[in-house]
């Protein structure tokens, strides 16, 4: 029987609390635990030993992995006490939501095997395909839409996305990024390009006059991002779809002098949050890549729906 004094001891620590409140609720193995947690392997690792140490865990094989649970003969009426205690810890607010989006790529094979595809798409050469040609192939195929490309930069994915778009209203903080985007379209031709001067969290855009509202690798320059979310659904058109593609919340603090980023990235479970609190419906989100060199940034696409009829086809 566990000691009562060092279990007290040990769910004192926040971390080790979530810990036994994730692994009450399902069986994980160490790397969603890293997922759900934000924390490194050896961390994760080094309180799940101790955990087992005071046999208040207990670990199985299964393949390759090995799943940890709680031990509820362990806990014996305590668990009703350690949820209330777990609300006193800001970080742990995140860690349901964190939790289904994990559980929901074990269900999801059609992902996984998609994501092998894509792999080896990666890694081996195919004569005749690229990631430029299949973009510019998925773009033909959209119905021409009104698009804001929110923190566009110099324009290079709102003049791709002009190609097919009804039009494109491309949104930078930047005098010199808007100047140069704008020349740059003119060059091109692109007649049906709207560069405007502007902040995220207060777009020079008329109410629901858009179908698509894009963030690309933008999201996290902005100080308040769920601002930014909740201006994105103002200039959506009831049935308008937000799409927001940005860095996987990472520790690489080196980002914040060396591109400006107010926020090392975003989890899957906040960005669920943030959009669905912008009142953004039917929310998904997806790792999408990964970098090879150090510190191997992730990117993560979210996605969701203004609620109401259908974009306008």
């Amino acid at each position: 029987m566990p000691s009562i004094l060092k279990t007290f001891r040990l769910l004192s620590d926040p971390t080790r609390l979530r810990l036994l409140l994730l692994l009450e609720q399902e069986e994980l193995s160490v790397s969603e635990l890293q997922e759900i947690l934000a924390l490194g392997q050896s961390t994760i690792s080094t309180h799940l030993a101790q955990l087992r140490a005071e046999d208040l865990v207990e670990d199985r094989r299964t393949g390759k992995n090995v799943l940890y649970r709680v031990r509820p003969a362990a806990f014996a009426g305590l668990m009703d006490v350690l949820r209330e205690a777990v609300r006193e810890i800001p970080e742990a607010a995140l860690d349901g939501e964190a939790l289904r989006l994990v559980l929901g790529r074990r269900r999801d094979k059609v992902r996984a095997y998609f994501d092998e595809l894509a792999g080896k798409f990666g890694r081996h050469y195919v004569p005749g395909r690229s990631w430029k040609g299949l973009a510019e192939t998925v773009i033909k195929l959209l119905p021409p839409l009104v698009i804001a490309d929110l923190g566009a930069g110099e324009g290079t994915v709102a003049q791709l996305l002009a190609q097919r778009a009804e039009r494109v209203i491309a949104v930078d903080s930047s005098e010199k990024m808007v100047e140069f985007g704008a020349d740059l379209a003119r060059k091109h031709g692109l007649t049906n390009m709207d560069y405007r001067l502007g902040d995220l969290e207060q777009l020079p855009i008329e109410d629901a006059s858009v179908d698509v509202a894009f963030f690309s690798q933008s999201l996290h320059h902005a100080p308040h991002p769920e601002r930014a979310l909740a201006e994105a659904h103002r200039i959506l058109r009831l049935g308008g779809r937000i799409a927001v593609l940005d860095l996987l919340k990472h520790h690489f603090e080196e980002a914040r002098e060396l591109y400006a980023d107010l926020w090392l990235g975003f989890s899957e479970a906040e960005l669920t949050v943030m959009m669905a609190g912008a009142g953004f419906e039917r929310c998904e989100t997806a790792i999408v890549h990964r970098e090879d060199q150090p510190p191997h940034l992730e990117t993560v696409l979210a996605t969701g729906d203004k609620p109401g009829a259908p974009m306008r086809n």
